[in-house]
């Protein structure tokens, strides 16, 4: 009698599912709704998506997964907008950690922190974002589709044919997710472009640019966000170089949260955060900026005198450090009027449509991951109506809001244009979800090359004997330095767990806790000037007036985990308060009218 073979737990589990979809009838490919990793991870990769061709399937990464809900062609996928990135082969996985072993970290010269946005995007080349196809009404739906499908699966082709993929910077390879910006710039009769003002370059794709004020003849205004997190005279040359090289922009300066700047910054304070009471987002610094190049563009078209009226409004009832809880807030504001359009992305609009229809404007928000645009709606509104998260790809679909009766904002998710960025800039930046980094070891180390990371977190070296002898680091020894020192083991064999203790430096980053700040060329030359600039003092005031000066703040060390079960847990953009899981808020009766303004139905009083 032969001998049995090994039979392990895995397999056995895998053994009952299959079982269980034979009975279930779902050989034909349908999606299962198990959310076991070992039994669906195959199925998974498998799955029909119109955003992966055959020549790239296999390279995908598709992140952020949801189980499904229901069986049937009907309903709804959840997986429909997930973040899809090029896959990192294992080889270049290992070999990034070895370096990350062995290399020594040196300090760069400060010059290595300008960018210049000509060496990241290349203008004019194939780095270029998908463009909706021609299309006509009597096409029908799958025409319509399968067209998009093949124009995008070209779109890859081009690019992938012309770059490396140690050249190429992660980028978003899901169709659906560029549809829905397809639909926001057709909506819209103003742009909102938001970048992080600590890296506005990463954030602005010069094609962007050039198809919504060339080819849409659309104004387009770029919001400089969390200026907190940046000098001032930073921000004011980031403002100057993008104004130099792209004319036709109107600039904007933002935050949701704002700080007095003269308050020094003391550097020891990296673990713990301000938890602010009261009434925050009503302190929004930009509303009025945002506000008045909204005016110049209407050119008097659009009346927007509700929106200066709800502006004073905001400013006189803001009361900061009254004890009240968030609760109160929300019961107290108006209400905001919401359109989910979840499938609206499908539908083709008009290639020409009226321009501020009805006596409204629509301002779509568009930009990368984490660049704050749900932060930024929460901060015109003055109230939370929009959930938030420092996960990428939190907004799933695009949504409108009525500002006023008169303005209308529409959230695009976020999106990741093809660019030539390292991709240890990007995970600082936010782009790539931190918790499902396969080798975080080499961002730690890009990160450390350029702020004293040992020095702010006062680390001891791991081989160090002498506290006092200076010993060589690689970005591993910072990792298991910090491991140490927050007590992060592994959970059998109690080492230092160096990946999740690099997962928590990086949020670190992501977070401004840790601040890296690039710069605009000829910056370190010239920034004697820019500090004494008048707009520096300008806004060093501004933020003093606006901030936080004399309110009532929290500050407490927390618990910096790294772990997956943190990926729930929100940034200094989120509410304090919550976890705003949710992402359809609270709205009032009528929200799902999408024909017309819901506001016609309610009283001026009302609104």
């Amino acid at each position: 009698m032969p001998r049995k073979k090994p039979f392990s737990v895995k397999q056995k589990k895998k053994q009952l599912q299959d079982k269980r979809e034979r009975k279930r009838g779902l050989q034909d490919g349908l999606r299962s709704s198990s959310n076991s990793r070992s039994g669906s991870r195959e199925r998974r990769e498998e799955q029909t998506d119109t955003s992966d061709g055959e020549s790239v399937t296999h390279h995908i990464r598709r992140l952020n997964q949801q189980p499904s809900q229901g069986l049937g062609p009907r309903s709804y996928d959840p997986n429909r907008y997930r973040l899809h990135f090029e896959r990192d082969s294992r080889e270049e996985v290992e070999r990034r950690k070895r370096a990350a072993r062995e290399q020594v970290l040196q300090p760069v010269s400060a010059e290595l922190l300008e960018l210049d946005i000509r060496e990241v995007y290349q203008p004019g080349s194939v780095l270029d974002f998908p463009r909706r196809p021609p299309w006509s009404y009597e096409m029908s739906k799958e025409q319509l589709m399968s067209q998009e499908e093949r124009s995008f699966q070209e779109y890859l082709g081009k690019i992938h044919g012309s770059y490396t993929s140690e050249k190429l910077s992660y980028f978003e390879h899901n169709l659906e997710t560029w549809r829905q910006l397809w639909r926001v710039l057709e909506m819209s009769d103003i742009v909102l472009l938001i970048t992080d003002t600590r890296h506005p370059v990463v954030n602005f794709p010069p094609a962007l640019y050039e198809y919504v004020t060339g080819e849409l003849g659309l104004a387009l205004i770029l919001v400089l966000n969390k200026v907190d997190l940046a000098p001032p005279a930073l921000v004011v040359a980031w403002k100057h170089y993008f104004h130099q090289h792209y004319p036709q922009l109107h600039i904007v300066l933002f935050t949701s949260f704002p700080r007095d700047p003269r308050t020094p910054q003391d550097p020891s304070s990296v673990l713990k955060k301000s938890r602010r009471r009261g009434r925050g987002w009503t302190r929004a610094l930009g509303p009025e900026q945002l506000l008045r190049a909204c005016e110049a563009i209407t050119a008097g078209k659009v009346d927007l005198s509700s929106w200066r009226e709800k502006i004073a409004r905001d400013v006189a009832g803001a009361t900061w450090g009254n004890g009240s809880g968030e609760e109160d807030e929300e019961e107290d504001g108006p209400a905001v009027l919401v359109e989910q359009q979840t499938d609206s992305a499908m539908e083709p609009a008009g290639p020409t449509r009226e321009r501020y229809k009805d006596g409204v404007v629509t301002i779509g928000c568009v930009g990368f991951p984490n660049v704050g645009k749900s932060s930024l709606i929460n901060g015109l509104v003055g109230r939370k109506v929009v959930s938030v998260s420092r996960t990428p790809g939190h907004t799933r679909y695009f949504q409108t809001y009525f500002l006023t009766p008169s303005v209308k904002l529409c959230d695009c998710p976020g999106l990741i244009f093809p660019s030539l960025l390292p991709r240890q800039l990007q995970v600082l930046a936010g782009i790539y979800p931190i918790a499902q980094i396969q080798e975080p070891y080499t961002a730690v180390g890009y990160l450390a090359t350029r702020i004293p990371v040992q020095v702010l977190l006062h680390l001891r070296h791991p081989e160090a004997k002498d506290p006092s002898a200076e010993h060589p680091w690689c970005a591993w020894d910072i990792c298991e330095a910090w491991a140490e020192k927050r007590g992060y083991k592994t959970a059998k064999a109690a080492r230092n767990d160096v990946y999740r203790a690099a997962n928590s430096l990086l949020r670190l980053a992501v977070d401004g806790r840790l601040s890296l700040c690039f710069h605009p060329p000829g910056y370190s030359e010239q920034k004697g000037t820019w500090e004494s600039h008048p707009e520096t003092t300008e806004l060093v005031v501004l933020q003093g007036r606006v901030g936080p000066a004399g309110d009532e703040e929290e500050e407490e060390e927390e618990e910096l985990s790294s772990s997956c079960e943190e990926e729930g847990e929100e940034d200094r953009d989120a509410d304090e308060e919550g976890e705003g899981d949710e992402d359809t808020p609270t709205s009032a009766p009528g929200s799902g009218l999408a024909a017309r303004n819901p506001y016609a139905l309610l009283g001026e009083d009302e609104c």
